[in-house]
């Protein structure tokens, strides 16, 4: 190679090599011209984003803000909207409510003082009744308390006759003794007058008897005829007051006897009385409820439905003749159809007898209890509810339970079979009590659906299953609420009067077979006196107060038995309450009207008795006692008083405030004057506190009321049906199974489910 050429080869090379360079700078300078300029612009486009981005925030703000308080004033109209709309319709509610409230009432009010005018009459016989049985009662308490005061007038007269009868008689056989002596010495003066005239010759008339001693004599002997005469006029004055004194006593022997026999007929009068005050009552509520009942739209609605349809025992709803009310053109094969209709209908109906037969059947017999519950209650109640025969406006179905009810309790005295009936009537009333209510009742409103999320939300909070709310739904559907019609209304009432009936019936057993035993209580034997037990708890079998013993046991065996039968404690607690009270009015009558009772001895006695009576309430316990002690506190405070040492250091205000505060002053003046102590020999009140009892007895003369001192038995029923219904719950009868006779039978099938 030649200079030349490697001369331009290297000009070629170098002017390569500063193309490359040049080329190299500018790409270079290009690359920082880009990334200057992409700084330049990052730059200014982060400044607008931040700038856009500071404005749009300041806008959605101001945005956002002005959406909050549009809210806010749409929230807050829309309150102010709602409010004033509720109450505008409320304004409208009260005043549609107001006009027609006062249209029921003018309606009811014109119904009600219809029904007023025949409770009206029905009332004047009432109160005519109850003036008469009161008025009665009045001439009882007058007739007794005369009868004893004509008894003590009589045995005081005939004291003093006999008294002066004697005096009368024995001044009379002195009287005869003088006569007679005097008239032996006429006779023998005379005799010796005869002699000597007979000695001395008759020559001259000489007086031979003295003048003087005649004229004595003859004195002496008119005194004797005359006080012989006088005697004879003031013996027949006697026999005359004798005579006069047996008739009186006579007569009031008789009126005596009369008094005792109107007694015992206006005792009768009165029970009569009481009778139709409650046959009277009865029909007022019956009366009452039928009023209810049969309001005007009821009326209207029986009315329309009447032309339609009939109900039957069943709760099946049929015509008269069994066939419906059909057009003249139908067709035969509607006709056929309603026969066959009909024929099924009448079917049902008989299977229905049947039914009711096998239940009465299967309840008429003792079938025990279940979990405390009487099994025959129970399973009534559910064939009730299940043939819907408490919205039926016809059925037999009560009737026929009614008589059986009656048929079981007839001319039965056993108390266990009483016990029995008492406690499920009691518990089918309870029952009723619970499910029944009166038709046309207003129902209770369903809570409206939520239709939001929220609400549906708190809807699904609220009705969060708990335990308490499983109870209550299980104890409603043990016990569910059923529009009942007339006759099952009547049936609870009915039922009532039985539960009642039965209640009066145990009681009565009970106060007779004490009766025989408290006669021999109130007063000591006297084997026991002076040597009487200071605590009842070692009465023996054997023992003279063995009669208090009896009395425990049998009120022990009646405890036992209402115990064993489960009956409501409520009616066992009236039921030993009203025993009790008996008890008091017994013993505390006894003792006003013997005074061999009113002593010490006996007053101890009696006080151990009723220690063992206290004994007997504590064990019991106040579920079954109830306040049976406190029923007698007359008889308590008696025998207290009677117990008492130095009675004549006791002031009246002591008595009455402190030892005696319920007796009243004729009670304490007749315990006062009859105590007499056979142990000590003790006094009684002091005659100064007997002096201010019959000051005070005088100023209540006039109070008719304040005469009696004896205590009246009180009778009547103590207890309600609302009193029953409080002491029992709807949650005691969840664990309650029906009669097993029936679950066997295909017809009963609906007890399983319960």
């Amino acid at each position: 190679m030649d200079f030349s050429q490697f001369l331009s080869v290297m000009t070629a090379g170098q002017l390569a090599r500063e193309v490359y360079e040049s080329v190299r700078r500018e790409a270079s300078s290009l690359r920082i011209q880009r990334d200057f300029r992409m700084y330049i612009a990052r730059k200014a486009y982060k400044d607008l984003c931040s700038s856009a981005s500071c404005i749009q925030t300041g806008m959605r703000g101001m945005a956002a803000r002005n959406e909050l308080r549009f809210r806010r004033q749409t929230q807050a109209a829309i309150i102010i909207q709602s409010q004033c709309r509720k109450y505008l319709a409320r304004l409208h509610y009260m005043k549609l409510k107001k006009a027609a409230i006062t249209t029921q009432c003018a309606w009811r009010g014109r119904v009600a003082r219809k029904e007023l005018r025949k409770l009206k009459m029905a009332a004047r016989e009432t109160g005519a009744l109850q003036a008469a049985k009161n008025k009665l009662e009045k001439q009882v308490e007058e007739l007794t308390w005369r009868l004893q005061l004509e008894k003590r007038m009589r045995v005081d007269m005939e004291e003093a006759k006999n008294q002066e009868n004697a005096k009368l008689q024995s001044a009379l056989q002195e009287m005869q003794l003088q006569f007679k002596e005097t008239k032996a010495m006429l006779t023998k003066e005379i005799e010796v007058a005869k002699k000597e005239a007979e000695k001395v010759p008759v020559v001259q008339e000489i007086p031979v008897v003295d003048h003087t001693m005649l004229e004595k004599l003859t004195s002496e002997n008119e005194k004797l005829k005359a006080l012989v005469s006088s005697l004879e006029s003031k013996i027949g004055e006697t026999e005359k007051k004798f005579e006069e004194t047996s008739k009186i006593s006579e007569e009031r022997l008789k009126q005596a006897l009369e008094a005792e026999s109107k007694i015992v007929q206006l005792k009768t009068a009165v029970h009569k009385l009481e009778e139709k005050v409650s046959d009277v009552e009865s029909e007022n509520q019956i009366l009452r409820q039928q009023t209810l009942l049969k309001t005007p739209v009821k009326k209207m609605s029986e009315h329309l439905s009447s032309t339609e349809t009939q109900s039957l025992a069943n709760g099946y709803h049929v015509n008269e003749d069994g066939r419906s009310n059909e057009p003249q053109s139908v067709t035969p094969v509607k006709k056929m159809g309603t026969e066959s209709e009909s024929k099924f209908r009448r079917s049902q109906i008989e299977n229905q007898h049947e039914n009711v037969d096998a239940l009465i059947n299967c309840v008429i017999k003792n079938i025990g209890y279940s979990n405390g519950k009487p099994v025959a209650a129970f399973t009534i109640y559910k064939c009730l509810l299940q043939w819907k025969s408490f919205e039926a406006e016809r059925t037999s179905v009560f009737d026929r339970l009614i008589q059986m009810i009656g048929s079981a309790i007839e001319n039965e005295e056993n108390n266990d079979h009483m016990a029995y009936w008492l406690s499920n009537t009691s518990t089918l009333l309870f029952l009723l009590q619970r499910s029944l209510k009166a038709a046309g009742a207003t129902p209770h409103k369903k809570p409206p659906t939520a239709t939001s999320l929220f609400g549906r939300m708190a809807m699904g909070f609220r009705s969060s299953p708990s335990s308490a709310n499983l109870a209550a739904a299980a104890a409603l559907a043990v016990v569910r609420q059923v529009e009942a019609k007339y006759p099952a209304l009547l049936f609870k009432q009915q039922l009532a009067a039985y539960v009642e009936k039965i209640y009066g019936i145990i009681r009565d057993n009970l106060k007779k077979e004490l009766s025989s035993f408290l006669s021999l209580c109130i007063q000591a034997p006297r084997t026991s006196k002076g040597n009487v037990l200071r605590s009842g708890r070692s009465f023996g079998k054997d023992s003279p107060s063995s009669h208090w013993q009896s009395i425990i046991d049998s009120l022990n065996t009646l405890l036992s038995t209402l115990k064993q039968n489960f009956v409501p404690p409520v009616l066992v607690q009236k039921i030993f309450t009203q025993t009790f009270s008996y008890i008091n009015v017994q013993l505390f009558n006894s003792l006003l009207l013997r005074r061999e009772c009113c002593t010490f001895s006996n007053g101890e006695y009696v006080k151990a008795g009723l220690a063992e009576l206290e004994l007997w309430c504590c064990q019991a316990k106040d579920e079954y006692a109830g306040s049976s002690w406190d029923e007698l506190k007359h008889i308590r405070q008696a025998v207290g008083f009677l117990v008492i040492h130095q009675k004549y250091r006791i002031s009246y205000d002591e008595i009455t405030n402190d030892l005696c505060p319920i007796l009243s002053v004729q009670q304490l003046y007749r315990i006062c004057t009859l105590y007499w102590d056979d142990n000590y020999n003790t006094r009684s009140v002091s005659p100064n506190v007997i002096s201010s009892m019959r000051v005070l007895m005088t100023e209540d003369s006039n109070d008719a009321a304040s005469n009696s001192f004896l205590l009246d038995d009180n009778s009547s029923i103590p207890f309600s049906v609302d009193d029953l219904s409080n002491s029992l719950q709807e949650k005691d009868f969840m664990d309650v199974k029906p009669a097993e006779e029936l679950l066997e039978n295909p017809a009963f099938e609906f007890l399983h489910e319960a």
